[in-house]
C-alpha cells in the first residue's frame, strides 16, 4: 500500500533523514501507532498539532531510548528510577520537572512546568530513537478525540494522503495508550493503561489513587472526550437497542447480527487489544450508535473502561 514501509535499514534511514529535516512521520508502538516529530523544533511540533487539531493546552508524551538520554530535559528521582527499573521500556508515562535549559519546545508541553517522558518497548521505535540526536514527540496517529489506530490501515482511514511515511510493525500488542503518572506534586496515576496502579503501588511500597476530578489538563489523555468513534456510545447495557451496534464481552454472547465480542474466553488483554478495532469497524460499518455491556473493572479492565467513558462523553 502507499506510503507504508516495511521495517528495514533502508526504510529506517528514510525515516531518520525525515525527522531531521522536521518532517512528521508515523511509527509503531507496543500501545498505539503514533505521529513522530523532533521534539526539539517547534516547527516539528506545529506540524504534529496541526495534523492532528489537537489542541494547543493538551501536551505531548515524549519519547527517549533510555534512562541517559532523558537527563538532559528532566529532573529524576528515586521514584522515577525504581518505576524505571521495574517497567521501562514499556508501557508507562512519567510526568517529571523539566529542566531550565531543556530543549524540549514549549509548544510540545503546552508552557507546563513539567513534560511526560515514555521509553517505548517496540523495536523499531527504539532502533530510531537510539539513532537519532533528539527525542521524539509522539502522540497517537489519530485526529484529535478520534479512535486511536493499531495498525496501517487506521491511520490511513484517519490521515488518507496526509501522511506520507509510515512505518509498518504489524498490529500493536497492547491497544490502549499507557499508563500515566505523575511523579511531580501528588504521586497518582492520571491515565490508566495497561500498568495498573496496584503494580505501580507495590514497586513505590505506597499507595497511590486514580486521578479523579480534572481540574487542569497536566498531561496527555485528559481531555473529557477522546477516544470517539463519532457516534453516540452508551455504558453497562444490558441488552442492545434496535438497531445498534452492541459491544460484548465473555462466552454468555451468541455471535448475531450487530454483537461485536472483544473477547469470547474474557481475556480482559485481548479486550484491550480489539476495542478501538472494534470501535473502528463499527464507525466503518456506518451504525448509528454503539451500546456497552459492562465491562469487569479490575486490572486492564479499568483502562477500558476509562477509554469508554471519554468515547461516550
Amino acid at each position: 500500500m502507499k506510503n507504508i514501509y516495511k521495517n528495514s535499514p533502508k526504510n529506517l534511514n528514510k525515516a531518520k533523514k525525515l525527522l531531521r529535516k522536521n518532517n512528521i512521520i508515523v511509527v509503531p508502538t507496543e500501545t498505539v501507532y503514533g505521529l513522530a516529530g523532533n521534539a526539539y523544533s517547534n516547527s516539528s511540533i506545529k506540524k504534529i498539532y496541526k495534523l492532528k487539531k489537537r489542541p494547543k493546552i493538551n501536551p505531548l508524551i515524549i519519547h527517549y531510548n533510555n534512562i541517559h538520554s532523558v537527563k538532559k530535559d528532566a529532573y529524576l528521582d528515586e521514584k522515577f528510577i525504581k518505576l524505571y527499573k521495574k517497567f521501562s521500556p514499556g508501557p508507562l508515562t512519567y510526568i517529571l520537572k523539566k529542566k531550565k535549559n531543556s530543549k524540549i519546545s514549549m509548544l510540545a508541553n503546552a508552557n507546563l512546568e513539567t513534560i511526560a517522558v515514555r521509553f517505548p518497548k517496540n523495536k523499531i521505535v527504539r532502533d530510531l530513537l537510539q539513532n537519532l540526536e533528539f527525542p521524539l514527540a509522539i502522540p497517537s496517529a489519530n485526529i484529535s478525540s478520534a479512535i486511536s489506530p493499531v495498525n496501517c490501515v487506521d491511520v490511513l482511514d484517519e490521515f488518507g494522503k496526509k501522511i506520507k511515511f509510515i512505518l509498518d510493525g504489524g498490529t500493536a500488542k497492547i491497544g490502549l495508550e499507557s499508563t500515566v503518572v505523575n511523579l511531580h506534586g501528588k504521586t497518582q496515576i492520571l491515565r490508566p493503561g495497561s500498568i495498573s496502579k496496584k503494580q505501580i503501588s507495590q514497586v513505590l511500597k505506597k499507595k497511590i489513587s486514580i486521578l479523579k476530578k480534572i481540574n487542569k489538563i497536566t498531561s496527555p489523555g485528559l481531555l473529557k472526550r477522546h477516544y470517539s468513534p463519532g457516534i453516540p456510545v452508551k455504558l453497562n447495557c444490558k441488552k442492545k437497542e434496535d438497531k445498534a451496534a452492541f459491544i460484548v464481552f465473555g462466552k454468555k454472547y451468541r455471535n448475531g447480527n450487530g454483537v461485536f465480542n472483544l473477547s469470547k474466553s474474557g481475556n480482559l488483554k485481548e479486550a484491550a487489544r480489539k476495542l478501538y478495532k472494534t470501535l473502528r469497524k463499527i464507525k466503518n460499518l456506518k451504525y448509528k450508535k454503539i451500546n456497552v455491556v459492562k465491562i469487569p473493572n479490575s486490572k486492564i479492565g479499568i483502562a477500558i473502561n476509562d477509554r469508554l467513558k471519554k468515547a461516550a462523553y
